[in-house]
């Protein structure tokens, strides 16, 4: 979030600087390297876009730059990791918002010689509790900060899409109490402001923070639902194809086709993590989240169904067995592996006693391996084909393209009773070729497929 804010403000025209404490990060994007870069945020057009710019945009990990880019700044935004707290129930980690504010409060009384002359404003681009504006208004005041402003200016910009959605996003959303506030966001988004694609709001910094716990939940909510109903059903009884369903219920208007697609989970940084906030939030003001809690079980169910599927359907024992798990981003097109099912699905694996699981993700398996860590049973492959080899199941868990294509790579090294279990019907249209061919197929959004000619 925060490098790709960074690289359209820079495309905007706007000198900018970035600051992590993060050597090893900063001097990926400082390189303006594709290859350097892509090994710790996997954004289309990111690189590009950073290295065309690069007369405007400078990086540090030195804090002494910052302190004297504050005398011109005109914004500071704040693009922090805003994760949920451990068994918490929902409520947001500031750990690392609060420290970074602390800091920057005590350099902002030094500003202009300790005259604090130039009004800034800090923009609140993380994803944070609904009153934050408040709390952040009161960290800077309790230090002695005058002359500032507190923005809240949420993203709704898709992983793997970022960019795109950057510099050209369906709206833009500023959240100010003063008007000064607001004219210097015009400024800073003044590529945005008149622009006839872009709808441009302007409300109060709690009604933005609100509107984007919401939106995702409302998104989150449309996916859970997809499987946990329209797909259970599509399980439950025989020849009702997901596929027809999703065309008669998508024709019409009212409900659309975004997010209607099966799959074992919805994973990734924002879902879960927004949707437990705001059932949080929503409690501790003394309202019902009954139905936020509900998505977010099923969202934990239906991954977990699926993976048992295996035994209780498909009579499948994982014991001794050689498996290979393709994919291990939560999603395509990015190798965040945040929320991934994988994290579990491996887990549910070992647990079950196979004998190797061959893991292949074409861009996430650096993260995947450094946060699951080392482990005797789990090998990491160089391509699809080495992940399939000698295998005898094979588990589909993120829609990548190139997984389409995997039914051939199968057919050649399947025996009969191989077992695929498609967790976001990639081989939906491969179905009964690879039943002829004598494959079990477990599939979010349909029956039990049993394979043909076992015997043969």
């Amino acid at each position: 979030m925060g490098i790709c804010s960074a690289a359209v403000s820079a495309d905007s025209g706007h000198d900018t600087l970035v600051y992590d404490i993060d050597e090893k990060k900063i001097s990926a994007y400082a390189s303006f390297s594709k290859d350097k870069i892509e090994k710790f945020i996997f954004e289309s057009g990111l690189p590009e876009m950073l290295a065309r710019n690069r007369d405007r945009i400078k990086f540090t990990t030195d804090y002494k730059v910052v302190v004297n880019f504050l005398d011109e700044a005109d914004a500071i935004f704040m693009c922090l990791p805003t994760p949920e707290k451990p068994n918490a129930l929902g409520e947001t980690n500031l750990d690392y918002y609060n420290t970074a504010a602390e800091k920057l409060a005590e350099h902002l009384t030094h500003r202009t010689n300790g005259e604090q002359k130039n009004y800034l404003v800090i923009v609140n681009k993380s994803t944070v509790p609904i009153n934050m504006a408040d709390e952040t208004a009161r960290i800077l005041r309790a230090r002695g900060v005058k002359n500032f402003g507190v923005v809240s200016n949420p993203e709704f910009l898709v992983e793997g899409k970022a960019v795109e959605g950057s510099v050209r996003p369906d709206r833009v959303v500023i959240g100010a109490d003063k008007e000064k506030d607001f004219a210097i966001m015009r400024q800073v988004y003044r590529r945005f402001v008149d622009s006839a694609g872009v709808k441009y709001i302007e409300v109060s910094p709690r009604e933005a923070a609100a509107a984007k716990l919401l939106a995702n939940y409302i998104l989150f909510s449309r996916v859970v639902t997809t499987y946990d109903v329209v797909g259970r059903v599509c399980e439950s009884f025989p020849d009702v194809s997901f596929e027809n369903v999703r065309k008669v219920l998508t024709s019409e208007p009212r409900i659309g086709g975004w997010g209607f697609y099966d799959s074992v989970y919805a994973g990734g940084s924002c879902f879960i993590k927004d949707a437990l906030s705001l059932a949080h939030q929503m409690e501790t003001a003394g309202a019902r989240a009954s139905h936020v809690r509900t998505t977010l079980e099923s969202n934990e169910f239906q991954r977990d169904f699926f993976f048992s599927r295996a035994e209780s359907e498909a009579q499948f024992s994982w014991a001794g067995k050689k498996v290979a798990v393709l994919g291990v981003a939560f999603k395509q097109d990015t190798n965040d592996v945040r929320h991934s099912p994988a994290f579990d699905i491996v887990k549910h694996l070992e647990n079950a006693d196979v004998k190797l699981i061959q893991v292949y993700d074409p861009a996430a398996m650096r993260s995947f391996r450094e946060h699951y860590g080392k482990t005797a049973r789990v090998a990491y492959a160089e391509n699809i084909e080495e992940a399939i080899a000698h295998t005898d199941a094979c588990l589909i868990l993120t829609d990548w393209p190139q997984f389409k294509t995997v039914s051939d790579i199968i057919l050649a090294v399947a025996k009969k009773g191989y077992l695929i279990m498609d967790g976001r019907r990639m081989l939906a249209t491969e179905y009964e070729k690879l039943q002829t061919a004598g494959c079990d197929i477990l599939a979010v959004g349909s029956p039990f497929l049993p394979g043909k000619n076992k015997s043969k």
